[in-house]
């Protein structure tokens, strides 16, 4: 058959549990070698998403196609083109290093032609060359994660999907992490990632932010900071913070007001406008300002705004 223009194709992707509505009517096209991700708070619908696309759950209705085949009508043949790693990374933390490259060569029947050289891969990417022996389970969180990613990759799927991936690592760990994404991309294998850190969100192509199971931005990392945002960003710093953050809380005309380090992130319409009522206005509240001016927004900005404007959320289901 031949190749299809984009990796994923989901159109009107709906999943209900029951009464819950997990992925609402979800739209999206993922081309060839882009690095993708996924954001949303808690019980947003992530990952749901990503269990329909690698053919681990079927649909309610919509559709979705993943290297051309049918989610709900093809899920094995689905499976043998992706690869999935999850945040527990999906290992077996007692068998050895070797044992566990071995075992996951069979599951996603790696040719015996090729094993020699996809297990000698998997273990100078995960640094683990002279480690072979060891049981997976001492391994530090870092070594576990490229060990389970190339596991993930030993078939040398098209398509790789990571749910969570850098959970409970530390950043450098993270960073490296993201240097071998980024070279899997470049040799055209489509990453499609869901993450809530907004540092490393920075790496991927294209962002879909997905609330309550909907899609409620979708852009490059730039275009998301650029066009998203409901409002403009006033940047203060204060004393005393506490009381400044309180008291904004239910100032007039301002539509958010977050700490950020030593100082406060305020959304409003116009900050032009806004910046000499909230002068005023903290001044009445006897708050001294050092500092106050209008900011561009960083990726967590428009994540707050795009996530907190529309009420509480939803309690997390399945």
């Amino acid at each position: 058959m031949p190749e299809p223009a984009n990796s994923v194709v989901i159109e009107n992707l709906v999943k209900r549990f029951g009464d819950f509505v997990a992925v609402d009517h979800l739209n999206l096209a993922v081309g060839k070698g882009e690095v993708f991700g996924f954001l949303g708070p808690n019980g947003a619908g992530k990952s749901t998403t990503i269990r329909m696309l690698c053919g681990l759950i079927r649909p309610t209705s919509g559709r979705a196609q993943v290297a051309g085949f049918d989610v709900g009508r093809n899920p094995e043949s689905v499976r043998q083109n992706i690869g999935y790693m999850s945040q527990k990374f999906s290992l077996y933390n007692d068998l050895k290093v070797i044992e566990n490259l071995r075992l996951f060569a069979g599951l996603y029947s790696v040719p015996s032609a090729k094993l020699k050289d996809r297990i000698e891969w998997a273990i100078e990417m995960a640094n683990l060359k002279g480690q072979e022996n060891l049981i997976t389970g001492t391994l530090p969180g870092g070594w576990k994660q490229r060990l389970a990613l190339g596991c993930a990759v030993l078939h040398q799927p098209p398509i790789l999907f990571l749910d969570e991936p850098t959970s409970g690592v530390d950043p450098i760990s993270r960073r490296e992490f993201w240097d071998l994404i980024q070279h899997m991309a470049e040799a055209g294998v489509t990453v499609f990632v869901t993450t809530h850190y907004m540092e490393e969100a920075e790496y991927c192509n294209r962002l879909a932010l997905i609330f309550r199971g909907k899609m409620v931005a979708l852009g490059t990392p730039g275009e998301l900071k650029r066009d998203s945002m409901k409002g403009e960003l006033l940047l203060i710093e204060c004393d005393p913070l506490g009381t400044a953050v309180e008291a904004l809380q239910s100032a007039p005309g301002v539509m958010d007001a977050a700490v950020f380090g030593n100082a406060l992130h305020l959304v409003v319409q116009d900050a032009a406008a806004a910046e000499p009522r909230i002068k005023e206005f903290l001044h009445n509240h006897n708050v001294s300002i050092s500092r106050i001016e209008k900011i561009r927004p960083t990726l967590e900005d428009v994540f707050v705004s795009l996530t907190t404007t529309r009420g509480p959320a939803q309690e997390s289901k399945p």
